[in-house]
């Protein structure tokens, strides 16, 4: 039996703020238990809802100091089974509590971070479980590796084991002064050198996970190669450069049970690759009567979710929006973000009434009837390490319109009219003007070869997004990590 640890901040049902919690909720599942045995380990944070947090059972607790800063902690470990997969939750008041895994205060989810990585490398021997690997996400769970290759390389324990560092999104990486972070952890200034955890005369711990990882991972082929150049590399390009024989990018899958037009019990009308050009329309023509956009069947809608940031292209959006907006189109936006971004669409639901629906804040329930009920679906982003919301428009029927990067890139095939291939619209510069050139080419479509558009969606229906593929390019992994250094 093989075992692997999965690490991370937050995980489906659990905890979700983002794309990171559905990978960590879904991947561990798909392995074959009779020969993997997947666990995962997250904080217990009281914002996990009761109906979970009431069946954690106690394993067992004990202390632990980190650093100068970090002394004489509590770490209780909590077990549960949901869906025939282990989980363990680190248990301490100082940390976990409060309505959002993630603080305002950077330097104090620094500290609770730090905490958590060796918290989940000390409980190990008590509960007796020795993972091969341990599979670390995000730089939440950054000084795993760092801790692994040195402080707990003293026990025998833990010879061999070996680590994966995933990146989800390499903006963001934990960045403190370097004084700060020897408090939090302890470590020597020889650490905190420009080939360890030094990063612009601070420290940085995504960094740290990156040079003493094993193996590091990211969520698409085309991310993996992005990020080792100066402008996606987010200061980190050559280090990653340097790593790059031992890196390879896995695109993330969808859960089919969760999105299913054919189960789906948020549609009025259930869909699936054989019927949607009969029953596809039910849902859009009922997404129109809900939010209150002139009912026409006949209209373009074109839908939005996601986070309102810079990241998603949200300026390609607001420089093209009024010739977007001629009147046989609609427009659908879920999602809250910057300020600027949610006034705009505000003020753009204001000018364009009946054809414009801002819904900022989000709904899950609401977020299907979007996937199913509108035409097509829009991702100009600026970069998508992956993006799970063009392959569940895909899913539903709904033809996706992206800029060709990272994730995007390599999910959407750009339609090809000369030889009826691909499911659905790109664009390859950061552009504006480029943006609204292929929303129109895709209008055309639509309104003037409609055949073609069904075929479009057909095609975009069956597209395998499963997590069967991406399993088995970890499961590839593991066993080459495994049988390599064992």
């Amino acid at each position: 039996m093989k075992k692997v640890l999965f690490v991370a901040s937050e995980c489906s049902p659990f905890v979700k703020t983002g794309g990171l919690a559905d990978v960590v909720g879904a991947l561990p599942r798909e392995f074959n238990k009779e020969y993997w045995d997947v666990r995962v380990v997250l904080p217990n944070y009281s914002c996990i809802p009761w109906e979970y947090r009431e069946k954690f059972e106690y394993i067992t607790h004990f202390y632990m100091s980190v650093g100068p800063y970090i002394q004489n902690k509590y770490v209780g470990v909590l077990q549960y089974e949901h869906n025939g997969v282990t989980y363990y939750f680190i248990d301490n008041q100082d940390y976990f509590t409060g309505f959002y895994p993630y603080d305002s205060n950077i330097r104090f989810d620094l500290e609770k971070f730090i905490f958590f990585d060796k918290a989940v490398l000390s409980m190990l021997p008590l509960i007796q479980f020795q993972p091969d690997i341990i599979h670390c996400h995000d730089w939440q769970t950054g000084m795993i590796p760092v801790l692994m290759k040195n402080e707990f390389m003293g026990d025998m324990f833990f010879w061999g084991m070996k680590s994966i560092m995933t990146i989800h999104n390499l903006k963001f990486q934990g960045k403190w002064d370097i004084k700060t972070f020897q408090g939090f952890t302890g470590l020597g200034d020889e650490f905190f050198t420009s080939d360890r955890l030094e990063f612009e005369k601070g420290a940085n711990m995504l960094k740290g996970g990156i040079v003493y990882a094993d193996y590091i991972t990211t969520v698409s082929n085309s991310y993996a190669h992005e990020i080792q150049s100066d402008y996606y590399g987010e200061g980190l390009g050559g280090l990653l450069y340097a790593r790059r024989m031992d890196m390879q990018g896995i695109v993330n899958g969808i859960d089919y049970s969760e999105f299913d037009p054919n189960t789906d019990s948020t549609l009025v009308r259930n869909y699936n690759s054989e019927n949607f050009r009969k029953y596809k329309i039910k849902n859009k023509e009922a997404l129109q009567e809900e939010l209150g956009l002139n009912v026409d069947k006949k209209a373009f809608v074109i839908g939005l979710i996601s986070r309102l940031t810079d990241q998603k292209g949200l300026d390609l959006i607001d420089y093209a929006f009024h010739s977007i907006m001629d009147e046989f189109t609609q427009f659908v936006v879920i999602g809250v973000g910057e300020q600027r971004y949610e006034d705009m669409f505000r003020y753009y639901e204001s000018v364009y009434q009946g054809r414009v629906s801002a819904n900022i804040y989000y709904s899950d329930e609401l977020s299907h009837r979007v996937y199913a009920g509108c035409d097509a679906f829009l991702m100009p982003s600026r970069f998508e390490p992956c993006g799970l919301s063009q392959m569940i428009s895909m899913r539903y029927g709904t033809v996706p319109i992206v800029r060709e990067t990272g994730g995007l890139k390599d999910t959407v095939q750009p339609y090809n009219e000369y030889i009826q291939q691909g499911n659905g619209f790109s664009f390859t510069n950061y552009n504006g003007d480029e943006m609204l050139h292929i929303i129109n080419y895709a209008k055309s479509i639509y309104f003037n070869k409609k055949a073609k558009w069904n075929k479009i969606i057909e095609r975009a229906m069956k597209t395998d997004f499963s997590w069967n593929v991406s399993q088995n390019k970890y499961e590839n992994l593991y066993n080459y990590l495994i049988g390599e250094f064992r």
